[in-house]
């Protein structure tokens, strides 16, 4: 967690603010503006639970509606509060812009663990916050369309959607009152895995270019870069996992709450993640070496580091110590911003959060659409695309009987090239392409300009401007 002596979490996010828009040319009125959260609606509800009423607390922050509907995770927690929601609230906004996803900002959270009960009682929980929020509008297909964060699910956003449904029962549109839905309820394929997804395609973007990783220090390719990754959650399990299998990555440490596990060979992310999934821990693990303190292998000489759970775990008291050469925060806020001056002076490049995560949103997105439309992606034109591959195919065969042994198809190629594309294919091809163009539009500002240092105050630039040009288009 961060320190006292350092700004808070949501202070932070205002004080990364004022280094982008001190290097732009707003209006004071519009810069407050984009600043400021719109509106914060605190829920307290109660829940007959085991035989007595347990009252709850929950919020559902707006940052901006330049853009509607605005977007945003619901996280479980008992450390969920006010400054907490509407920071996150506030990096939705500036998220959403940088990956032109059309969404205004928002984020939401209950207090409670998870842990402490049972599905049904925590169904009943869901249900009764669900329905807080959604006689308000602050859930609904046009205005507010939540998702998973910390401590929600498939699971969860199912059963919103449910209570959604109940409550607005002649609304066609209503499973896309919110996204990171199981497939059976509306959901799209790929979303589970879509924010560890995003951070891989960032991260090969990052070293698709010389320049990058010069000003990194590092060189190559994802080929054999040692990876310590820092929660082996849902975001850190999937990046590391694709990182390890499609690009040749060695994930030589996982810190988790009950301490790191370390090997110089490599681990099996797939057996830690079993291990964890079974044993609520990386203790005990028996093919590794066991760090109760984490923070040990957090500050392991690696080449690239992913802190991929809570906000602040690199602060003004770590951040001298910490060895890797790049760092992707595929977590929200998992730098303060005192440790973020630290790491920048040492020459430290930063991948930030508000793109490094972007990937959950993105493939949100996607969903959102596939929901209003009311068809899976893929569905009209899969079969066509095939049917026109097959005539290609047809003619090579044709040449290929005609020129004999002189010219022959690779093989495999009739199969690969003959197959569509799938919705899983389409929305991988989409999540790559946002990734790309989101990396390359905070590229262009981070080396075309001499008073841009990191790519963190770049994406701030990107994002504010075209958060500003919506407002400005609205008369504002």
């Amino acid at each position: 967690m961060a320190r006292s002596k350092e700004p808070s979490f949501r202070e932070s996010v205002d004080l990364m603010f004022n280094r982008a828009v001190a290097l732009m040319d707003l209006p004071p009125g519009l810069e407050e503006k984009i600043r400021v959260c719109n509106a914060t609606y605190t829920v307290r509800f109660g829940v007959r639970l085991r035989g007595q009423i347990q009252t709850f607390t929950g919020y559902r922050s707006v940052h901006s509606e330049h853009m509607e509907p605005v977007k945003g995770g619901i996280r479980f927690s008992l450390g969920v509060n006010q400054d907490e929601v509407e920071a996150l609230a506030a990096l939705m906004t500036y998220k959403c812009a940088l990956v032109e996803a059309p969404f205004g900002g928002s984020k939401g959270g209950l207090c409670v663990d998870p842990r402490e009960y049972d599905a049904h009682e925590m169904e009943q929980i869901t249900r009764r916050f669900a329905y807080e929020l959604i006689k308000r509008d602050l859930i609904h297909p046009s205005q507010n369309v939540p998702a998973p964060d910390m401590g929600t699910g498939e699971r969860e956003m199912a059963w919103i959607a449910d209570q959604y449904a109940r409550m607005n029962t002649t609304d066609i549109n209503a499973r896309a009152c919110v996204t990171g839905k199981p497939l059976n309820a509306g959901g799209i394929s790929g979303r589970v895995e879509a924010t560890g997804r995003g951070v891989q395609y960032a991260l090969r973007e990052f070293f698709r270019d010389a320049r990058d990783m010069q000003k990194a220090g590092v060189t190559g390719s994802l080929d054999g870069k040692r990876v310590v990754v820092q929660g082996l959650g849902n975001v850190g399990y999937h990046a590391a996992k694709f990182l390890a299998q499609e690009d040749g990555a060695k994930i030589i440490g996982i810190i988790e709450h009950d301490g790191a596990l370390f090997d110089e060979n490599g681990l099996d992310v797939d057996a830690v993640r079993h291990w964890i999934v079974g044993h609520g821990g990386v203790a005990g693990y028996p093919k590794a070496a066991h760090h109760a303190d984490g923070s040990a292998v957090l500050e392991a000489d690696c080449d690239i580091l992913i802190p991929a759970a809570l906000e602040g775990v690199i602060h003004m008291e770590n951040a001298p110590r910490i060895k890797a050469p790049l760092i992707i925060e595929a977590a929200n806020g998992p730098i303060t911003a005192g440790a973020d001056d630290i790491l920048r002076a040492k020459g430290t490049v930063i991948i930030p959060d508000m793109y490094a995560n972007a990937g959950g949103v993105t493939v949100s997105y996607f969903e959102w659409v596939k929901n209003l439309s009311h068809i899976r992606f893929g569905r009209m034109q899969r079969r066509q695309e095939e049917a026109r591959h097959q005539l290609i195919v047809d003619e090579l065969e044709r040449l290929s009987k005609h020129l004999g042994d002189q010219w022959s198809m690779t093989p495999d190629f009739k199969q690969k090239y003959l197959r569509g594309a799938d919705e899983l294919e389409l929305v991988r091809s989409g999540l790559d392409d946002t990734m790309r163009i989101a990396y390359q539009a905070m590229r262009d500002v981070w080396h075309g300009r001499d008073d841009v240092e990191d790519l963190r105050t770049a994406a701030y630039l990107v994002s504010i401007d075209k958060v500003a040009k919506s407002y400005q288009a609205k008369g504002l």
